[in-house]
């Protein structure tokens, strides 16, 4: 079984399950989100969040592939980009944390890590680029997918809660908590994901 993450793009954005090409949940604020939907055009200022992005801060997202077909992603940015973020009570993410959006994995592909890994791959990610953290709103009353991602979940994959809340607490990881990874469990990410396509060299800031 063949795993990779790679970098999102316009270009394999069609690869995102198709209600997630189309939600601006995390991109707009309520206001403008709505008003997108009820325009019909939350596809379009989607892939224009992404395109946005992408030209003034860099990648901001994994797809991950197993055997060649699409199976999860994770979207993440600094909170400047993601306008909802300001409507959580537990609100403002820390200056010097990026914002973990959302993800999403397959039924079929739950249970078996990749949630995890995609977290590790985030925070590789980020740590390249110099950022102390991720921080992400969690839902402490989650049931069933949704944008929000469920506060245990993020507790089980190494977050701590730094702002507690009923409904939304904000959590966040620590990206020097991951050093370690540099060595042995960074070679058992490689040897569980197989051939990982390597990111092309970010452009300087």
């Amino acid at each position: 079984m063949g795993r990779r993450l790679v970098p999102l793009t316009l270009d394999n954005l069609s690869d995102l399950p198709r209600r997630c090409r189309s939600c601006v949940f995390w991109e707009l604020d309520p206001v403008s989100g709505e008003a997108a939907v009820k325009a019909g055009r939350p596809g379009l200022e989607k892939e224009a969040w992404i395109s946005a992005v992408l030209l003034e801060w860099g990648s901001c997202g994994r797809v991950v592939y197993v055997d060649d077909v699409p199976v999860g992603f994770v979207l993440y940015a600094p909170p400047a980009y993601v306008p909802r973020s300001t409507a959580f009570p537990t609100s403002p993410v820390s200056p010097d944390a990026v914002q973990l959006m959302t993800a999403w994995i397959v039924p079929s592909h739950q249970g078996q890590g990749l949630g995890r890994v995609m977290v590790q791959a985030v925070a590789k990610d980020l740590l390249r680029r110099g950022f102390k953290a991720i921080e992400a709103f969690g839902d402490a009353r989650w049931k069933e997918p949704a944008c929000v991602l469920p506060a245990d979940h993020l507790l089980a994959v190494g977050f701590k809660t730094v702002r507690p809340h009923p409904v939304h607490p904000r959590l966040r990881l620590e990206l020097r908590t991951t050093l370690s990874w540099k060595e042995d469990v960074e070679l058992a990410l490689d040897r569980l994901l197989g051939a990982v396509q390597k990111e092309p060299a970010l452009r300087p800031l």
